[in-house]
């Protein structure tokens, strides 16, 4: 274990910092918007980036992770031998992110807050469309030359037309294609459009119109007309508030399970933040690759690294976060690491010194974290020090590596390092240090794919509930969440007009899918089914159901949907009766609410009195077989829920 003392001894040098930085205010404002969230109950994540290795952040709450116990440094975070503005970005449930902003708003006054203006650029195939558009060329002929760009992030032009011969063979034999391509070159990179950044705002001590230039966003906001860059460099005050959709799950899923779902009695002090970082159910998650919906590892190749890996520990979830990148699968890193994990191969360490700081990675440098500890107790590097020496390296300027080499190897050598293992050691950090990933992001977002694991382990169908519930509006997500379903053995119920909530919810027998899922049916539609529902009780019929809801809220083309997805099988009759009668339905509840308007139905009590006693014999139509039901369920869900053709 750790000591009190040396809590004490790294909580004092890092407040002594951050004074002597003047920073102390930048800690109080994040202190005082994190605790409004948390008093106000909206999901804040455990951290993101370098800000999870300060004790300071995690003692005043703004964190959520002791970088003690998980080794993390504070000079990754805050230099003093490298001045720049700390940079505390903040997850916060998706939902709810815009709450903190106003709060921010209303706190430090609206004159002095504001989000930050983001400047989208003429790409590669978005300019050859502009340029053809003002060209007036036509627009398919434009588009097929647009699609010859290789599909590669940020390719340029020239890279286009020396990867694709098509591309260059139409430039030199078409003289309206050469120019086409020639006036793209030449806008190519421009600014084309303004819009907010995600996340970015400035908090300024005075009103921002004295210090940078404004404008009124899309939807009314206040935003510089400078971007973050710029911002920054005048040392105005930047913070990230981040939406995270996974935080937003996670809160939804807590709710369920802390409530129950009729059957299962609910558990109310359920807090995911207090559940144990051991648990072998949840690692079997991991280990079996069963990662659908886990944050951070849901991507086949993650699945793949994680089925080998077989993560044990949580410093295991770490690094697998901070592994499964480009470079170290390229480089064979995260082979090597499973390989030494597994036993099948040795761990070998340069040196007795290095194997405290490898320990926990097998002898491979992962982190940039580690780059800095080497520095520091090889070599005698403080460790803001090493921080300049782990960027050097990654930026891998050869006149900087060489006075870093140089350093290195003299301090080295003070300490009775044989100079061939210092100049060994120092290749391999540089080698390691271009694919090292920061520790402190890698842990603080492992904490997050850990919790999302636990729930999927222990929690299942409140943890699916609540993904399908967030992914509502994408019906690509919506059919993967319900697949994964399927492969947990939790049945998906089809949309139900008696049973259904908005959002798709945890029934006794699996999960009830929602109605505001369905096709053609709006938030303001479902509104008025569950006020009518919850006034008056069940409907029993078609008619009862259109007398009850106001027509006005609940048009033809919702019904129709609702009785093609089956959500009003629990009611008389089969789907092919329910819409031969929908018209005559319609019409007659609409008379009726015309009558009770006008007082008519006072006056004759018998002629609307009848709800559903009232409803008319259904017409004696066949009833549709699987094919058609299906086809009919799949036009109104976007996908097949009762089977599948």
């Amino acid at each position: 274990g750790v000591s009190r003392a040396e809590y004490d001894e790294r909580l004092e040098f890092e407040l002594e910092m951050i004074r002597k930085m003047g920073f102390s205010g930048y800690f109080l404002i994040v202190w005082d918007f994190i605790d409004h969230a948390r008093r106000k109950d909206i999901p804040v994540g455990p951290g993101r980036g370098s800000a999870a290795g300060s004790l300071v952040a995690y003692s005043t709450g703004i964190t959520g992770l002791d970088p003690i116990r998980y080794r993390l440094l504070f000079e990754r975070f805050l230099n003093p031998e490298r001045i720049s503005m700390p940079d505390i970005d903040i997850d916060f449930c998706m939902e709810r992110r815009d709450e903190v902003i106003e709060y921010v708003n209303e706190k430090y006054s609206r004159e002095n807050v504001a989000q930050i203006i983001t400047f989208g650029s003429m790409m590669a195939k978005g300019v050859i469309r502009d340029v053809g558009r003002a060209m007036d060329m036509p627009y398919g002929e434009v588009d097929r030359i647009a699609k010859f760009v290789p599909g590669r992030l940020n390719i340029s032009l020239d890279d286009a037309l020396k990867e694709e011969p098509r591309l260059r063979e139409l430039k030199e034999n078409d003289p309206k294609v050469e120019s086409l391509i020639d006036t793209a070159r030449t806008l190519e990179g421009l600014s084309r459009h303004a819009s907010t950044h995600a996340a970015g705002v400035v908090i300024a001590p005075r009103p921002l119109m004295e210090l940078v230039p404004l404008a009124r966003g899309a939807n009314g906001e206040t935003v510089t007309q400078f971007d973050m860059t710029d911002v920054e460099s005048l040392g105005l005050l930047k913070m990230d508030f981040l939406g995270l959709r996974t935080l937003t799950v996670i809160r939804k899923a807590e709710e369920m399970i802390r409530t129950g779902d009729g059957e299962t009695e609910g558990a109310p002090d359920f807090d995911i933040e207090r559940v144990p970082l051991d648990d072998a159910e949840t690692f079997r998650i991991f280990s079996d690759g069963r990662t659908a919906g886990v944050f951070q590892c849901e991507s086949r190749g993650m699945r793949e690294v994680l089925r080998k890996m077989k993560p044990s520990t949580f410093e295991d979830i770490i690094a697998a976060v901070a592994l499964y990148r480009p470079g170290p699968l390229g480089s064979g890193m995260v082979d090597d690491y499973i390989q030494r994990k597994q036993g099948k191969a040795p761990i070998q360490n340069e040196l007795p010194a290095l194997e405290e700081i490898l320990k926990e990675t097998y002898g491979i440098i992962v982190y940039q974290e580690q780059v800095m500890q080497i520095a520091s107790a090889l070599a005698g590097f403080s460790l803001g020090e090493s921080d300049l020496l782990r960027r050097a390296m990654g930026k891998k300027k050869p006149k900087e590596m060489a006075r870093q080499q140089e350093n290195f190897l003299k301090g080295c050598g003070e300490r009775g390092v044989p100079p061939d293992k210092a100049k060994r050691i120092f290749e391999l950090m540089a080698h390691f240090a271009g694919y090292g990933f920061n520790k402190s992001h890698s842990a603080a977002y492992g904490l997050v794919a850990y919790w999302t694991a636990c729930l999927k382990a222990h929690h299942p169908r409140p943890f699916m509930t609540a993904l399908l519930t967030c992914d509502i509006d994408n019906t690509d997500k919506v059919m993967k969440n319900i697949a994964e379903c399927r492969e947990m053995d939790i049945p998906v119920l089809p949309p139900d007009i008696n049973e259904s909530g908005k959002r798709f919810t945890v029934h006794p027998a699996g999960i009830r899918f929602g109605l505001a899922a369905v096709k053609n049916v709006g938030g303001g539609a479902v509104d008025e089914i569950l006020r009518a529902r919850a006034e008056e009780g069940p409907f029993v019929s078609l008619f009862s159901f259109c007398r009850r809801i106001d027509l006005r809220q609940v048009n033809r083309r919702v019904v129709e949907s609702l009785i093609k997805c089956g959500a009003f099988d629990s009611t008389q009759g089969h789907r092919a009766q329910l819409l031969a009668v929908l018209d005559p339905a319609l019409e007659r509840a609409a008379q009726d609410q015309k009558d009770r308007i006008t007082g008519q139905s006072q006056l004759f009590p018998g002629k609307a009195a009848g709800g559903a006693d009232a409803a008319p014999p259904l017409p004696p139509a066949p009833e549709w077989d699987e094919k058609e039901r299906l086809h009919q369920e799949k036009e109104a869900l976007g996908f097949f829920i009762t089977g599948h053709p």
